[in-house]
């Protein structure tokens, strides 16, 4: 993770109680797949998906805004147990509020991973703004920090345990691990 030297980024990452995610670009490396007839696939990292429920273990609530809508997304995040899903926005800030009121949760308690220029307005209200390492430049400009990995390629993980270890949780989870 490269942190941004103007900010005090892990003092931002001790107050997240909630990570939101973007899809294509984060979860995934952006390719979008349809077969012969217009099924749309998703290629998901299991790293990735290890790092949410590594958040979750840590008690840190993880959610998708996303500007597109798919099923394959519905079934991955059902099957790891993400139950804010928030697609086909045109504006990502307008989930913030409703996140806001049903978790009671301040913006700088709030992550976002993202990785295009759909990202920036979100990115610039919440309390850690996180960018994959191929995010667009303007993307990178406004985040605290960007991933060592790009979207798709265990960028998520990263951020997991980046905020797992500023939380000082990471040794006791990778303690149930080991056990």
């Amino acid at each position: 993770m490269i942190e941004r030297a103007e900010t005090r980024v892990i003092e931002r990452a001790r107050r997240i109680r909630l990570l939101l995610l973007d899809v294509d670009g984060v979860l995934t490396d952006g390719s979008i797949i349809y077969d012969d007839d217009g099924i749309e696939t998703k290629v998901f990292n299991v790293k990735d998906g290890m790092g949410i429920r590594l958040l979750q273990i840590g008690n840190i609530e993880v959610g998708i805004a996303t500007g597109r809508t798919s099923g394959a997304l519905v079934h991955r995040c059902r099957n790891l147990g993400i139950t804010r899903i928030f697609q086909g926005l045109k504006n990502k800030t307008v989930v913030l509020e409703t996140i806001r009121n049903d978790l009671g949760l301040a913006v700088d308690q709030i992550a976002f991973v993202g990785d295009d220029l759909v990202d920036i307005a979100i990115m610039k209200r919440v309390g850690l703004a996180i960018a994959v390492a191929d995010a667009h430049e303007a993307v990178i400009d406004v985040s605290h920090m960007v991933c060592r990995a790009t979207g798709g390629h265990g960028a998520v993980r990263e951020v997991a345990e980046y905020i797992l270890k500023a939380q000082n949780q990471w040794y006791d989870i990778l303690k149930r691990f080991s056990e």
